[in-house]
């Protein structure tokens, strides 16, 4: 697959602003090119391509560095690659519904068409539905969540190679929440696959959401076109050198990762005893869907008390989303819930 040709028309005319880190890449020397400040801690320009941060997360992640993109959070991501493969008012865009808000925040802001399919019963993929969208020729990029948030369900490796197969346009797929999933990353297939770009995140079971790093893993070609249109310093230098160091220590992320799951597990149990809840939705990610009998009015209880949850009643009737918190916060959320029943 040439994924030149599936780009927007006049991107590939695009020339790529040369910083002067790019022409300079040496970390030794007598800088006098970017016109900075001589003085301080923080005056010197980052490395525009992260280049020891993408290293140590081609070690983590098993994946090769020139296949590894960084952005200002995943947000970015999502942004980068509407405009890099819809043409605004002309191709649209396709999601699942519920999902990941920002899909189409962005959709908006670039001026595309994005269209949701809503979930089946049992949150999977309308697959009947996607098969005819997919028919059309100016769907150029589906967005697909899993872990799908706000369902915490991931998606079988059936239905993402039902799309793969049959889709010759970008496939987009979230995987912000898959350290916590027994399922493992799709990024095997990237492959077989050139058109699929998946992107991961350091916000979640890194516990780096201040930082805002998103991390797309992708077709080297893919890449390059990221890296064309990107801002050019996008990600700060005290950004890349506190993800370092927390990358570093990959016991305490094993460790919180189990506390994770384990206080989840504790939850799902404890949730189930409490009147007020009629169902609780098994979850791969850390957080919990929980179907209440007012979300409005619990939501607003546990608001008085300083106890903050997502209430999803909008996207899913009469459910709030529960995060996974410490055993102190969830103990809380419990007593609250206990308490209002």
């Amino acid at each position: 697959m040439e994924i030149d040709k599936l780009l927007r028309p006049h991107i590939g005319k695009i020339k790529a602003y040369s910083s002067a880190r790019d022409e300079y890449k040496d970390s030794d020397g007598v800088f006098l090119d970017a016109n900075e400040n001589p003085y301080g801690i923080y005056n010197r320009y980052p490395d525009p391509y992260q280049a020891k941060l993408k290293a140590r997360l081609s070690e983590i992640k098993q994946f090769p560095a020139e296949q590894i993109f960084i952005g200002n959070g995943s947000d970015e991501l999502i942004d980068l690659c509407l405009r890099l493969f819809c043409e605004p008012q002309e191709d649209f865009a396709l999601t699942s519904s519920p999902s990941y808000g920002m899909y189409e925040v962005s959709a908006a802001i670039n001026n595309v068409d994005l269209k949701r399919i809503p979930l089946l019963w049992n949150f999977k993929l309308d697959l009947d539905a996607f098969a005819q969208e997919m028919a059309r020729p100016n769907l150029k990029l589906i967005f697909l969540c899993s872990p799908n948030n706000p369902t915490g369900k991931t998606l079988s490796r059936e239905e993402l190679l039902f799309i793969l197969e049959r889709f010759k346009g970008i496939v987009f797929l979230d995987e912000a929440y898959i350290d916590f999933s027994q399922s493992p990353s799709a990024k095997d297939l990237i492959e077989q696959y050139p058109n699929l770009i998946i992107s991961q995140t350091l916000s979640k079971a890194w516990g780096l959401a201040s930082l805002r790093l998103g991390i797309a893993l992708a077709n080297s070609g893919i890449v390059r076109l990221l890296n064309r249109i990107k801002p050019p310093y996008n990600v700060s230098g005290i950004n890349q050198e506190t993800a370092l160091k927390v990358l570093s220590n990959e016991e305490t992320f094993q460790n919180q990762l189990k506390s994770i799951l384990k206080e989840k597990e504790l939850m799902q149990n404890e949730l189930r005893k409490i009147d007020l809840v009629r169902h609780v939705y098994d979850s791969d990610a850390n957080f919990l869907l929980v179907e209440v009998k007012n979300a409005d009015w619990v939501y607003s209880q546990l608001v008085r008390q300083k106890i903050i949850v997502r209430n999803r009643n909008q996207e899913i009737k009469n459910c709030l989303r529960f995060s996974i918190g410490t055993p102190d916060e969830n103990d809380r959320l419990l007593q609250a819930l206990k308490m209002i029943s």
